[in-house]
């Protein structure tokens, strides 16, 4: 009897745009989630420092019983507001966590978190706490089963709709072993000589500075989304061609936030490190390759035959010297070091 076998699945999330014409009401629950959240904040703090009591997302359920009606919200959105506080409270270590303001220059971008089950499809439509939004479906939404997720807000105003869905991993045919080195100018530079150019901000600047000087704060945020989404694209775009190569991907563990104490801190943010390896990471999982990210320290220094790292250390400990015979020339590389 023949039995078929299913590929693996994989969570993939995806960001759906909504419709302008839905933007007041998803920032009315947005105001309201802040609300929620900023009574959560202060009351966690309190009982941290009166106490000494941590309140869990199960303690702060109690204190936000009948919120939801009050304050026109889907009951499961102030409980997984109340879970992601918890959340961010453990991974940040902080006793007290920033306020979530609704208006003013500094104004927090709108959220509006749902947990699974509760935004359906239905007729070409996402139906959500008795609203139904349309959106720009590039994915196919019904071939899905939604689970939890996220309505959220960009800097222009546009609201999008975010969601994890389940996914059937679709392996790779490539059997390359690719390696990726991070850097400023290119981004990043494959071992198969495909590079990622980067300096997406760099080609933007100067029209951003004169946007800034002369206070056109909706050119100045158009800018930023320009340079945002070429960003995106081209990393897209870069990685998407890697993966349908490969059978295994490593990157080095190069990380922005030591670069950013240096002179190199806007080249460095400029390259998307981050975005890079999370982007490889899901798209390598989805396509069944190996991703890893590499040590490289002392990886310019290592001998390739039996590893010693009692090499010279730097330029200024390499020689270049010998005669030069005919059309060719005889050079020795002389290491002055007292480490070999």
């Amino acid at each position: 009897m023949n039995q078929s076998v299913s590929n693996p699945t994989h969570l993939r999330t995806l960001r759906l745009r909504v419709k302008d014409k839905h933007a007041a009401e998803l920032a009315r629950q947005a105001r309201a989630v802040n609300y929620v959240w900023n009574y959560i904040n202060e009351l966690s703090e309190r009982s941290i420092r009166e106490r000494g009591v941590f309140l869990s997302a199960f303690d702060l359920h109690r204190y936000t019983t009948g919120a939801s009606k009050a304050l026109g919200l889907h009951s499961h959105t102030v409980q997984k507001t109340s879970a992601s506080y918890v959340q961010a409270r453990i991974q940040f270590r902080k006793r007290k966590l920033a306020w979530r303001k609704s208006g003013g220059v500094r104004r927090s971008l709108g959220w509006v978190p749902f947990n699974t089950g509760h935004a359906r499809w239905r007729n070409g439509q996402v139906h959500f706490n008795g609203t139904a939004y349309g959106v720009w479906d590039s994915y196919g939404l019904a071939g899905f089963t939604l689970r939890s997720g996220s309505f959220s807000e960009d800097s222009r105003g546009r609201w999008y709709f975010n969601v994890a869905v389940e996914t059937e991993t679709k392996l790779s045919a490539g059997k390359s072993v690719i390696g990726i080195d991070l850097g400023c100018k290119e981004a990043a530079t494959a071992s198969n000589a495909e590079k990622l150019r980067g300096r997406w901000y760099r080609d933007d600047e100067k029209a951003l500075a004169t946007a800034q000087r002369a206070g056109k704060k909706r050119q100045v945020k158009k800018i930023h989304a320009r340079i945002k989404n070429r960003r995106k694209e081209d990393t897209h775009q870069f990685t998407t061609g890697l993966v349908e190569k490969s059978g295994a991907i490593f990157v080095g563990n190069v990380s922005s936030k030591a670069m950013v104490k240096t002179n190199m801190a806007k080249s460095a943010l400029d390259a998307g490190w981050y975005s890079l390896k999370k982007t490889l990471e899901y798209k390598c999982a989805s396509a069944g390759v190996l991703y890893q990210e590499v040590n490289e320290a002392y990886s310019t220094r290592t001998c390739s035959e039996c590893g010693a790292l009692s090499g010279p250390k730097g330029l200024k400990e390499l020689g270049i010297s010998g005669p030069r015979r005919g059309n060719g020339a005889v050079l020795s590389v002389e290491a002055r070091t007292t480490a070999m």
